[in-house]
């Protein structure tokens, strides 16, 4: 699934090509995408990112926002004449045209006005957000993996990136939320815009479907510590990397340094 730095990668790389352009068509390839129209002739404002959600900004003061979900990708084709597989939809402008691709089916597309969205807690990326959620967490015994992964409380973090962050922190992904002091909070949200802001320089990281607007693969799975690494020498203590399931998601971790 794209998380944060994927998405990040295809905002900068959109920013690059179609700020400012006009919306030449919409063609829905896949009818399971919804009826989303009226957007045709608009140009492009500004190209953000609301946690894993893509946020196209027109000038009439609406947005369309992308979620990619499990397999969702896009691709920018300058010319191109054959039909691309599991084609969602195509946004056509004049100096080329950008595909969705999405084997599962799962992305959602979406049109509404201007910040109509909810509002996030926190986006890793920005700083001092410990003490902030540290509140919030004193009654919950919920695994801090699973906090992390909460896109009602932090934006963006997904599986990959959960495990190389508690990793990074050496936390024992099991630990109840409860438990985790502000101290320990704060290592790991370091921890995690450090290795978001790599991924992102990275291009993403590429252990799957993943591929950039242009329809390159990431570099971040070569920097990946423990994710599909079970069984392996851990790479700070030599202990062995497990693989366990955590509110029913694999998770990596070093049983030997993550306490």
């Amino acid at each position: 699934m794209p998380e944060l730095p994927e998405v990040e990668t295809l905002c900068r790389q959109l920013r690059e090509i179609v700020l400012n352009e006009e919306i030449r068509g919409f063609e829905v390839r896949d009818a399971k995408i919804g009826a989303v129209s009226g957007f045709t002739g608009r140009k492009i404002f500004s190209v953000t990112r609301y946690g894993k959600t893509l946020v196209i900004k027109l000038d009439d003061d609406t947005e369309l926002l992308l979620h990619l979900r499990m397999t969702g990708r896009l691709l920018w084709q300058v010319h191109h004449q054959e039909v691309i597989p599991y084609t969602r939809f195509v946004i056509i402008f004049p100096r080329g045209n950008l595909f969705c691709i999405d084997p599962r089916r799962f992305a959602t597309l979406a049109l509404q006005k201007n910040g109509s969205g909810k509002a996030i807690i926190s986006d890793p990326l920005q700083t001092r957000w410990a003490p902030v959620l540290h509140e919030i967490t004193c009654t919950r015994k919920t695994p801090v993996k699973s906090f992390l992964m909460d896109q009602r409380v932090i934006a963006g973090i997904g599986n990959i990136y959960a495990s190389e962050i508690l990793h990074a922190a050496a936390i024992d992904p099991m630990r109840s939320i409860c438990e985790v002091t502000l101290r320990e909070l704060e290592t790991i949200s370091e921890a995690g815009r450090n290795i978001l802001q790599r991924a992102i320089d990275c291009r993403g990281t590429s252990v799957s479907d993943w591929r950039d607007l242009f329809g390159s693969r990431g570099e971040y799975q070569n920097e990946l510590k423990v994710y599909r690494r079970e069984s392996l020498p851990c790479l700070r203590c030599g202990g062995t990397i497990s693989r366990i399931r955590v509110n029913g998601r694999g998770t990596y971790f070093c049983a030997h340094c993550q306490q």
